[in-house]
Order: C-alpha cells, then structure tokens, then sequence
C-alpha cells in the first residue's frame, strides 16, 4: 500500500479534528447556515430557523463521518478496519468538543457517526438494495409519522401548512412504490 493512499482520510480525520474546536461550535456555524436559512425563507420563525440550523448541524455528521469511512475503505481496503477507525474518531471528536469552551460531547452524536458511517459502508457495499429498503422505511415513516403529526394539529387547532401537502405526497410515494412491487429491496 502507499503512503499516498492513507493522505485524503489523514486530512479528512484532521478536518474533523478542526471543527471539533470552537471554530465549529452552533454559534459560528449559526453566523453562516442562519443566515443562509433567513435568507431563503425569511419569513420562518426564529425558533424554526433554529431547529433548521440544529438539523443542518447533524446532517453535517452523517456526511462527514460517511466520507470518512469510504475513504478509510478505498486507502485500506474491506470495511472492519475502515469502520473502527472512523467510530474512534467520532469517540475522539466528541471528547474532543467536550475540552472547549462553547461545545458539549454527546454520547448521541458518537451513535450517529457510527450509524452514518455504517450505512455509508452498506451503500458502498450493497447500495441499490440497501437504498431501496432505505427509501421504502423512510416513505413509511414520512406517511405514518406525517399522518400522527397532523391528526395531533388538528386536534391541538394549529395549522399544519406543509404537512397538508407532504403527508399524501408520502402515501401516494409507498402505494407507488408497492404497487411497482419495490419492497425491502425486493
């Protein structure tokens, strides 16, 4: 193997190791991902723009902790060794965060770069069924929890807006879907 090969998770790894400081602490990246979320939809409400920036915050984990590992897999090659060294470095990170002054480690976080760089394994290894059976739970999950989430609207009398349209949109998706007799990959 060469060196050169082990460079891009190297730098990846020290990348990660970078936003573990304060520079990637919720009030910095709440400058840019904010005000970017302000910009596109102005009229959200504060604490909405919050929650969108908190959820751009951990999809920041999938993706970082998902490149990871792939690059673990393409330098070293199989997945084990690949998928320990990215969950050390999501244990490190978050031991890490938990040394400054404006960040917290979170347990939770560690389960979700490991999840995330599991499935980044399984896409990689097994993508299109593990995609299929990916989209066939989410729809489900859409449908269902969309259906929970606007029955409880309605009866607390606050508008549902956006679920009105999203929550038919997610059955018609599963009765598209099963009747194409796309099932858990099937």
């Amino acid at each position: 193997m060469r060196a050169a090969r082990l460079l891009p998770p190297i730098v990846w790894t020290a990348l990660i190791a970078w936003f573990a400081t304060d520079r990637g602490g919720a009030p910095v990246t709440a400058g840019v991902v904010a005000a970017a979320i302000r910009w596109i939809l102005p009229d959200l409400p504060p604490d909405t723009v919050d929650a969108l920036h908190g959820l751009a915050r951990k999809c920041g984990h999938v993706t970082e902790y998902g490149v990871l590992v792939i690059l673990w897999a393409r330098s070293l090659g199989g997945w084990r060794l690949p998928l320990a060294l990215t969950v050390a470095t999501a244990f490190g990170d978050e031991l890490a965060q938990s040394t400054t002054s404006t960040r917290t480690g979170s347990a939770a976080d560690v389960v979700l770069d490991a999840a995330s760089a599991t499935v980044a394994v399984g896409l990689v290894r097994d993508g299109a069924a593990m995609l299929a059976r990916a989209t066939t739970l989410l729809l489900w999950a859409a449908a269902v929890g969309g259906s929970a989430l606007l029955l409880i609207d309605l009866a607390a009398g606050a508008r549902a807006r956006w679920l009105w349209l999203s929550v038919p949109a997610a059955w018609l998706a599963v009765a598209i879907r099963r009747r194409a007799g796309v099932r858990r990959g099937a």
